[in-house]
């Protein structure tokens, strides 16, 4: 893990830096240090968008085990309306960043326009990851967005008031060729001309998106046809149990002379073999589910996100017996709460996970 992370730190700047420089041999505009910074930015933040996709990637209809994953913030089937979005959003990032004023007029307008619908997906994704009901790690999705709009509103100032120097200096014979132009040349007016041809665009881009399977309103579908996340429409199956619950791993595959098994017990519908590790411990977790529900909802998140994993590597009886003999201070501990705030604890104890 720990040469993973430092190959990270290391190869992302020298990737940025090599992209940087591939870039700037077709750049019209002076070179700054920034540029260099957010490209090494995108790098990160688009790697760590992929981490979250491959993490949370479960389509709504699947049954799963919450702590093996989460369901996608994105519906896969209108997936490809999504990533054509973005992907003409970057080109846009990407020639007003070489080009800028400089570019042929229609390729400047249609850059601009791609760069503000990329701007308004993704508003619409940090909406979509500001919550859910699972308490996923949606910050991984957090830094791609954010750069982009940064970068797209740096962009567009410099291009505006670049366009609107340019159109200033110009002049036309024509008394209202002249007249329009002066209009244009005022910034504040200039977003008005964009967004009546952003609809055009917008709407020729979806036309091709549905010659390619993709439905007209996909771009809506993309966030709502989901679950667990803030425009999710969808419902999902129940979580699956985890198999072999924690400690019950122990108390089966631990040797019988340590462990201790006591007898079979029923864990939603299924059987186990419990021993007194185990009914304490369960003890313990309902005696705080009863008084303290909300301290207990945060523990249960905790254990069942880094429990489980833990419990899928204990397989040998060695490794059950270790883990055993660490959990012993703990289990005093349940003991000691039981008997300091239960009344009659030997009998909460023993109907755990009864037949």
């Amino acid at each position: 893990m720990e040469f993973l992370i430092i190959f990270f730190l290391i190869s992302f700047p020298l990737l940025g830096f090599w992209v940087y420089k591939q870039l700037r041999k077709k750049a019209n505009t002076s070179t700054k240090i920034t540029e260099y910074l957010i490209i090494v930015a995108f790098c990160i933040s688009t790697v760590l968008f992929g981490c979250g996709l491959m993490l949370y990637g479960s389509h709504y209809t699947e049954a799963i085990d919450i702590v093996d994953g989460g369901y996608s913030a994105f519906a896969l089937e209108h997936s490809l309306t999504l990533v054509t979005f973005f992907a003409l959003a970057m080109f846009g990032i990407i020639k007003l960043w070489l080009k800028g004023r400089s570019a042929p007029p229609l390729l400047f307008v249609l850059s601009l326009i791609f760069v503000i619908i990329g701007i308004i997906i993704s508003v619409a994704v940090l909406i979509q990851i500001s919550s859910n009901t699972q308490f996923y790690d949606s910050w991984l999705f957090f830094f791609l967005p954010v750069t982009y709009i940064v970068t797209a509103f740096t962009l567009i100032f410099r291009c505006i008031g670049e366009e609107a120097i340019y159109a200033t200096n110009k002049h036309y014979s024509n008394k209202f060729l002249n007249y329009l132009n002066t209009k244009m040349a005022n910034v504040s007016h200039q977003p008005v001309y964009v967004l009546v041809f952003l609809i055009p665009v917008l709407m020729i881009i979806v036309a091709i998106l549905v010659l390619f399977g993709q439905e007209v309103n996909s771009i809506t579908k993309v966030f709502t046809e989901t679950t667990t996340w803030n425009f999710s429409s969808k419902t999902h199956p129940p979580f699956l149990d985890h198999r072999g619950h924690y400690l019950c791993t122990v108390a089966v595959c631990g040797d019988p002379t340590v462990v201790k098994p006591l007898r079979l017990g029923k864990r939603h519908g299924n059987d186990v073999v419990v021993n007194r590790q185990l009914l304490v411990a369960n003890a313990f977790e309902e005696l705080i589910s009863d008084h303290f529900p909300s301290v207990h909802q945060v523990i249960r998140r905790f254990y069942d996100r880094f429990g489980y994993p833990l419990s899928k590597k204990i397989n040998t009886p060695q490794k059950s017996n270790l883990v055993y003999r660490l959990m012993k201070p703990l289990e005093y501990f349940f003991i000691f709460c039981l008997y300091l705030f239960t009344e009659k604890p030997e009998e909460k104890i023993a109907k755990q996970y009864a037949l």
